[in-house]
């Protein structure tokens, strides 16, 4: 009986007014001595433990998708705060299909009301200026989704400070076998011929023609009847002659005269050209990942994207439970390895590949 008093007691302390006021002051506080030394400009995570959760409290598992957009909507702000420019979620992979279509249609429910609420003017993403883009597989999507995701879209494009890039629905092995695809397409491309000039070959046999024509479009003289055979022989001559050398005639062209076709060199593709062509595409590095539930693997999520350089965390809470309590340790010792490789001179990052030409799904 006393531990119940105990833990309601608690429980009261936490939500008076004056402990939260409180809290919320150490948070900023946290949050600006983060910004004093080097921050991640590209976070990713993997939103493990939402059913779990909802089993382990004995709620409905769609309940416990809802108290992790909650959690979600947490970190954001964090994140932005911090200074982190880029913010990748595992929303939805495509073997996620493989859940009951009750679940599957509660997450496509879920997914349409939660964004439009993130996209709202005056709500998170507005208030720090972040926009939305969607990396997948749109084909597989509902159409009535699709339209309230493309209006999320659409919302915030004009934001030009942060991005959230929602995976949704993904797979990393989808997103490299796109980018193979479409590097293959450029490289099937002939490359556009240059302007050629003439050979000299080519000219004098112009000019030449332009030298005879004048002689023979010229009056013959009458024919004698013992030298008719030799003038019409000479007539054809140069009736023969005005017909191919005329002026006015297309030019005649030598087989040299058409250059073959030139493709791009497969010698030419680099880690670069595939950079270029996947959905994160002028992104910066991606810098850390973190994954909740204490599942330790990354379940086909940034598989091309995660480099020599980044930090894969794995943490044993739950996504609903995950919090800045949860990130700041993460974020801070992020911060004192990043120290420590500079200080040997090494964890360079690689500069972000050049955007596409039209924006990823």
């Amino acid at each position: 009986m006393s531990s119940m008093h105990l833990s309601r007691t608690r429980k009261w302390l936490i939500s008076s007014p004056p402990l939260q006021w409180a809290l919320r002051q150490l948070r900023e506080l946290l949050i600006g001595a983060l910004r004093q030394g080097p921050v991640p400009q590209h976070v990713a995570f993997v939103m493990d433990g939402n059913r779990r959760f909802a089993r382990s409290h004995q709620i409905e598992t769609v309940e416990g998708h809802n108290l992790g957009f909650e959690a979600l909507a947490r970190i954001l702000e964090v994140c932005y705060k911090s200074g982190v420019k880029v913010v990748t979620i595992y929303a939805f992979s495509v073997e996620n299909f493989k859940r009951s279509k009750y679940e599957v249609d509660a997450l496509m429910d879920m997914a349409k009301v939660k964004l439009s609420q993130l996209a709202q003017h005056g709500d998170l993403l507005d208030r720090y200026g972040a926009r939305i883009r969607i990396l997948g597989q749109r084909e597989l999507v509902k159409p009535d989704v699709l339209e309230a995701i493309d209006q999320a879209v659409e919302m915030t494009s004009r934001n030009g400070k942060a991005i959230l890039n929602v995976c949704f629905p993904y797979t990393s092995r989808d997103e490299i076998t796109t980018a193979i695809r479409e590097t293959v397409v450029d490289h099937s491309k002939p490359v556009p011929e240059r302007p050629r000039s003439f050979s000299e070959s080519h000219i004098s046999r112009n000019i030449a023609a332009r030298q005879r024509s004048p002689s023979s479009t010229s009056i013959s003289p009458p024919l004698t009847h013992s030298s008719s055979s030799s003038s019409i022989s000479n007539v054809a001559d140069s009736t023969s002659s005005s017909t191919t050398l005329h002026p006015d005639s297309p030019p005649s062209h030598d087989l040299d005269d058409y250059p073959p076709t030139i493709f791009p060199d497969p010698e030419a593709i680099t880690e670069k050209t595939i950079d270029a062509h996947m959905y994160t595409a002028g992104n910066p590095p991606l810098e850390l990942l973190v994954r909740t539930s204490g599942v330790e693997r990354l379940s086909d999520f940034m598989l091309w994207q995660c480099h020599q350089n980044t930090e894969i965390v794995f943490l044993e809470c739950l996504w609903p439970e995950f919090d800045l309590w949860n990130f700041l340790p993460v974020l801070v010792e992020w911060q004192w390895r990043k120290k420590k490789a500079a200080e040997r001179g090494i964890g360079v990052d690689r500069p972000p590949a050049p955007a596409k030409s039209i924006e990823a799904i």
